[in-house]
């Protein structure tokens, strides 16, 4: 039985343990008069009635839609375990149950919000602040019941509820510059390596609440969410850069090439983010696709000025130790975590090449040797650290490996069992039909589907190179390679798979893009969708219609592009379209 009591102190230990009496009111509630009419519980009492009994807390509490309500209560009762805290909490007390039940997942919701106010510098200030601003309220359940990870990024550092709740701070689109200035300025001020990590990984953690919670809120479409990340990675991709490259001409000197014919100089290095990086599209659980590249590995670096011969190290060495230092500064785990995963597999020969690659070989590679499936994936290459130019240079060059030949039969055919491949090992999970990335139906059609008709007409028409999915479906929608109506629908598919998976990965931060099978967890899934019950569909059914509905589009697409694509509308279409424009510019010649 829970017993309440005015005044009364609680810990985490020692709650259960409290139990009294109340004499007067064996019921806990107040008589109004001779009559000994009883006024009815409201939540309250939940805080300041001497005594309920358990049908009377659950009778307070069910309403709001918790599932454990002994859990719930005693939640409550830890939160308020001094006097006046007590007091405070009951005056926002029914907004704050209205919020929880309005929330995806109220009970996870409750618990989270005790572990915040604990962690709160100052409980009768927070709950001050509440009750002035029911909106901070809101934003706060919402969040705490949507993404166990933004939730422990709150309780880590309680003040930035009060940051992002601020005015402007959800709404405003930090730029690039604006991003690196802020964490050069607090970057200067450290020395240790340990501590340049730490701040990167705090930097990260904080912009990942801001970015995150305004998608929850709805204050930013896919797209915006997507590229914000993105500028994010970039960011700190290249203070990290910056780092390293720091530490070692600290230790060896600047490299510098010295090629023939042309005066010695200082040897440029880039790294090329690939995958959702590159296209500026990345989620909330993104690996960081890289691909490192210098310019020569003619030359050595010009040595330390107090050192002598032994500090000088060949422009090779210099560059795959800077490439494995960088990696290491991005994965290595502080206590506050890593900044990013990384994953290196797409540069040149793969796991079994060297780490970085001169230009000249790794363009070498691509000529010789390049398969149909690093066409497309160089479709989405773009520099995000170091030396632009020369990353620059390196797109320039490779183009010609990309668009050398249009795509042929043979290369759709290429791409058709590759996703053959990834449908078999889905299917051995049991996640065909469930996973919004690599599932029938899933982004990764779409993405093939883009990418095919780049690179089948990309040599003739340059204007459709785009590297971001949704802007290159209305590229090909207004150079009339795709039908208005399947730009349409690739476009609505795309934004709703990758708004389910920025919910799945909202959750742990984890790389799940698949539904859960638990009716529950679905369930919860769709709440945090912001699908509602309606008398003719659950939420949990709306959101499987929905997807259903997206994936058999995006399917039918696929099939008709990749499993007959003699006979597909998209290409025939799209070579009459490309034929009558080559023919106005022969004519204009």
């Amino acid at each position: 039985m829970t017993v309440r009591m005015r005044v009364v102190s609680t810990t985490r230990s020692s709650y259960n343990a409290i139990r009294f009496s109340n004499r007067d009111d064996p019921g806990g509630r107040r008589t109004t008069g001779a009559r000994n009419i009883l006024p009815p519980l409201t939540p309250k009492d939940l805080l300041l009635a001497a005594r309920l009994e358990p049908d009377q807390v659950a009778a307070l509490l069910t309403p709001y839609r918790f599932k454990d309500v002994a859990k719930a209560d005693a939640n409550l009762q830890l939160i308020a375990d001094e006097p006046r805290v007590r007091h405070l909490l009951a005056e926002v007390i029914d907004e704050l149950l209205d919020c929880l039940g309005r929330s995806p997942d109220p009970d996870q919701a409750l618990t989270y919000f005790e572990r915040f106010t604990k962690a709160s510098y100052n409980k009768a200030q927070l709950f001050s602040y509440l009750k002035a601003s029911p909106y901070t309220l809101w934003l706060l359940a919402k969040l705490l019941a949507s993404s166990p990870f933004l939730s422990e990024i709150l309780i880590r550092t309680p003040p930035y509820l009060y940051w992002i709740a601020g005015p402007g701070v959800l709404e405003g689109r930090r730029t690039r510059v604006e991003l690196a200035r802020e964490l050069s300025g607090v970057l200067r001020t450290l020395k240790t390596r340990e501590g340049q990590l730490r701040t990167l990984s705090v930097f990260k953690r904080k912009e990942l609440l801001r970015i995150g919670v305004s998608d929850l809120l709805g204050r930013s479409s896919v797209a915006q969410t997507t590229g914000a990340l993105t500028v994010l990675a970039e960011v700190l991709i290249q203070q990290i850069y910056e780092l390293c490259d720091q530490l070692l001409r600290a230790q060896y000197g600047p490299p510098m090439r010295r090629p023939r014919g042309k005066r010695p100089g200082r040897a440029a290095f880039t790294v090329v983010g690939m995958g959702k990086l590159g296209g500026g599209e990345l989620n909330f659980s993104s690996d960081v696709d890289l691909i490192y590249l210098y310019d020569s590995a003619d030359g050595s670096t010009s040595g330390r000025p107090s050192g002598g011969p032994t500090t000088r190290i060949s422009n090779q060495e210099y560059f795959q130790r800077l490439s494995q230092t960088i990696t290491a500064a991005l994965t290595e785990v502080t206590n506050e975590g890593y900044v990013y995963r990384t994953d290196l597999r797409l540069r040149p020969e793969g796991q079994f090449g060297p780490i970085a690659s001169d230009l000249s070989e790794a363009l070498r590679y691509y000529t010789k040797r390049g398969a149909t499936w690093e066409r497309l994936a160089l479709l989405k290459a773009w520099p995000v650290a170091g030396n632009r130019r020369l990353g620059q240079e390196f797109l320039r060059r490779v183009s010609s490996f990309v668009f050398r030949q249009p795509f042929s039969l043979n290369d759709l055919a290429e791409v058709r069992a590759v996703k053959e491949t990834i449908n078999s090992k889905i299917r051995a999970k049991g996640e065909l039909e469930r996973n919004v990335k690599l599932g029938v139906g899933g982004i990764r059609e779409i993405e093939f589907i883009v990418q095919s008709i780049q690179a089948f007409f990309g040599g003739r028409l340059p204007v459709i190179r785009e590297r971001n999915t949704l802007k290159a479906l209305d590229t090909l929608r207004r150079h009339q390679l795709l039908e208005p109506d399947t730009s349409r629908q690739l476009t609505d598919a795309y934004r709703f798979l990758r708004n389910v998976e920025h919910r799945l990965q909202m959750v742990h931060e984890l790389q799940t893009h698949s539904l859960p099978i638990d009716p529950e967890e679905l369930r919860i899934c769709a709440l945090r969708l912001d699908y509602r019950d309606k008398p003719d569909a659950t939420a949990t059914q709306q959101l499987l219609d929905e997807y259903r509905l997206h994936a058999g589009r995006v399917h039918q697409v696929f099939h008709s592009l990749f499993e007959r694509p003699r006979t597909s509308p998209i290409i025939r279409a799209a070579l009459r379209r490309t034929s009558r424009r080559s023919n106005r510019v022969t004519k204009k010649r």
